[in-house]
């Protein structure tokens, strides 16, 4: 791969990589673990949202409905646990996109439920009774927040209806009818709260998005964003506790994302209008061995080069592996969602966001292997990646050059992630696969979880620096280019500090 990238050509490359990023069930938050997990993850890649389940389930106890002996009951609202995790989340940096789901167990209609924690997934008895919920809280959150605050929160309405595990039956019209009642109940708290749907996932997800679009226009409801999910793998293949699964093409996988852009702007109404990819990663299981390996990392880093070019929003599923959709994880890394394995132990999928995070600026080069850009503070900074799609065990031979450049001295940092750098799975391996870890083993595991580092000086010549690596497969390769002006302390001779040797005693003098 031979790479021409000049500072005075700069192309269209839109970097939302830290947008906003998912998480287990909402309550999962009261846990220490999960928010030393998030801490880890808002200090080197630093989200701006996190977007995930169970705002109005058992849970996080926000509602019931209560009465003793022949009364008739009550509606309550208990925003307890609900303070204590936006508090946390707001701490940490990181503001919620606000889900509306699942549905509260006294408030349900039916018995349907997902997951090992029971997630009720039926539409409400009562449809004022769910507005009357979903302005409660908005009421609270703008009480203790402010308006101007719970203004920059997205709402979206439901998770998956299209799929009848996280819709009694896939009922279109009635995921219709809840767009309906809560969109226009979000508009009526505050005429500036943003809110969207229908959070579709790739199954008939053409019909949903067309049928719903044309739902919101003839009834002329709230739109504000559109939103949609997005995996990459076929059926899983299940063997115990674990299914291994085979990923589609990148070059597949964007053409369902542009159909649904296409479908969007179609309509006179919301052309242009934003989507929100509100999940993404390559499988869309909690048990996939894929999530905690270096093939996943280099995945994920073709998959950011081209999600903004569509899309104002793409968050990846999730942020840590406190996560109990199929039960308590078994081992430290089962196959989780999380950029960090259990143990605060970073997975090599974590750099790929942490190094995007550094991709900020005007971009000079982009293509399905590379993105280089110019920062603010004038550093060159790259991102090179090798994914291995076939298992063909290839390498990348990679020669860049950079034009446009002031003549002197350059400092050029590397940043590495392989089969033998910042891959704690393969220690935890060679460790014997310990189900509960102790302290010197999580330590040892979050040392091995750390990048590959390299330095050199090089010198342009005539505005241009030259520079050459041979990618191994699945290699992320992040590289930082920046002047120098050398300023050696009186005395200072590096070359005599790397000559200095023994001498023979007889030749002293």
């Amino acid at each position: 791969m031979n790479i021409t990238a000049d500072l005075k050509k700069t192309i269209e490359f839109n970097n939302n990589a830290d947008h906003c990023v998912g998480t287990g069930r909402m309550d999962l938050a009261l846990h220490k673990e999960y928010l030393d997990q998030l801490e880890t993850v808002q200090k080197e890649i630093g989200f701006s949202y996190i977007r995930g389940h169970g705002l109005f389930s058992k849970y996080m106890g926000i509602y019931r409905e209560m009465g003793f002996g022949d009364e008739p009951k009550k509606e309550e609202y208990c925003f307890t646990y609900l303070d204590m995790v936006m508090d946390s989340y707001l701490e940490l940096n990181i503001k919620p996109l606000l889900e509306l789901g699942f549905m509260p167990d006294d408030l349900a209609s039916g018995d349907e439920a997902i997951f090992f924690w029971k997630g009720k997934t039926s539409p409400p008895k009562d449809y004022d009774k769910w507005t009357r919920l979903v302005q409660a809280t908005l009421r609270h959150l703008i009480d203790r927040y402010g308006i101007d605050e719970i203004r920059t929160w997205p709402i979206e309405v439901w998770n998956e209806p299209n799929l009848p595990g996280f819709w009694k039956d896939a009922n279109m019209e009635e995921y219709f009818k809840l767009y309906e009642y809560s969109s226009k109940c979000i508009k009526e708290v505050d005429e500036r709260l943003r809110v969207g749907g229908p959070a579709i996932c790739g199954v008939d997800d053409e019909r949903w998005l067309r049928s719903f679009l044309d739902f919101v226009k003839e009834k002329k409801l709230p739109l504000d964003f559109v939103s949609r999910h997005h995996y990459t793998s076929y059926m899983p293949k299940r063997n115990g506790h674990y299914a291994y699964i085979d990923l589609h093409e990148p070059a597949n996988a964007f053409g369902w994302l542009e159909k649904s852009r296409d479908i969007v702007d179609s309509y006179e109404e919301y052309k242009g209008m934003e989507i929100y990819i509100t999940e993404f990663n390559t499988s869309y299981v909690p048990n996939a061995p894929v999530h905690d390996t270096v093939f996943n990392a280099a995945y994920v880093a073709h998959m950011l080069s081209r999600l903004g070019d569509k899309h104002a929003s793409y968050s990846y599923w999730t942020f840590g592996d406190i996560f109990e959709e199929f039960g308590v994880p078994f081992t430290p890394f089962h196959g989780g969602f999380g950029l960090v394995a259990n143990g605060n132990i970073k997975k090599p999928t974590f750099y790929t966001f942490a190094f995007y995070k550094k991709l900020k600026g005007e971009c000079i080069f982009k293509n399905d292997n590379a993105v280089i850009v110019k920062a603010k503070d004038g550093s060159i900074r790259g991102l090179l990646w090798n994914p291995d799609y076939y298992n063909e065990k290839k390498n990348l031979e990679s020669n860049i050059q950079i034009e446009g450049l002031d003549d002197g001295e350059y400092f050029v940092l590397e940043r590495f992630v392989d089969d033998n750098h910042a891959n704690p799975l393969k220690m935890w391996h060679e460790m014997g696969e310990p189900s509960y870890l102790d302290n010197t083993q999580k330590e040892l595991l979050r040392k091995s979880a750390e990048p590959g580092m390299a330095s050199s000086n090089v010198f342009s010549n005539g505005g241009k620096i030259a520079l050459s690596y041979n990618l191994n497969p699945n290699e992320l390769r992040y590289f930082e280019i920046k002047k120098i002006k050398r300023s050696s302390d009186d005395g200072y001779d590096y070359e005599a500090v790397l000559a200095q040797k023994c001498v023979p005693d007889e030749n002293q003098a």
